[in-house]
């Protein structure tokens, strides 16, 4: 299990504008991810991604909720299985999600591995969060 943990790099903070043009084969995305653009035309292979969005709805039924970053939507699947995820889901309430991407198209869509509520700070965090992707998006390319 080490071994595959190895294989897998880093998560790489992402806005949901970058997955919507994100290219993949298909309209699934593979085990191996998608490639992202960066700034300055430049590409990075992605497939662990860590967002923040603020959760717009959820659907405990479908094990799935909607949320919004400042450059559009993007769905969040696995949401019932996440460990201590529930008290995160509610409307209203601004999150970091960190997950595997499943689509791309036509909406993100990221299969949740951990999220936490950031909402105690949202405005600070909101505030941060293009900075903070900029920041390690320049380091990747």
């Amino acid at each position: 299990m080490q071994t595959a943990e190895r294989k897998r790099p880093p998560p790489v903070k992402v806005q949901s504008g970058q997955l919507r043009t994100a290219e993949s084969r298909g309209t699934e995305v593979s085990g191996d991810g998608c490639v992202v653009r960066l700034g300055g035309g430049r590409c990075v292979l992605v497939s662990l991604v860590w967002m923040q969005g603020t959760v717009l709805e959820v659907q405990t039924e479908r094990n799935s909720a909607l949320l919004m970053d400042e450059t559009g939507t993007f769905t969040v699947r696995g949401v019932n299985s996440i460990p201590r995820g529930k008290p995160c889901l509610s409307p209203g309430k601004y999150v970091m999600v960190m997950g595997v991407i499943m689509a791309v198209s036509p909406e993100p869509v990221i299969r949740a591995v951990k999220m936490a509520d950031l909402s105690e700070l949202a405005g600070l965090h909101r505030r941060m969060w293009k900075l903070e992707v900029e920041e390690l998006q320049q380091l990747l390319a």
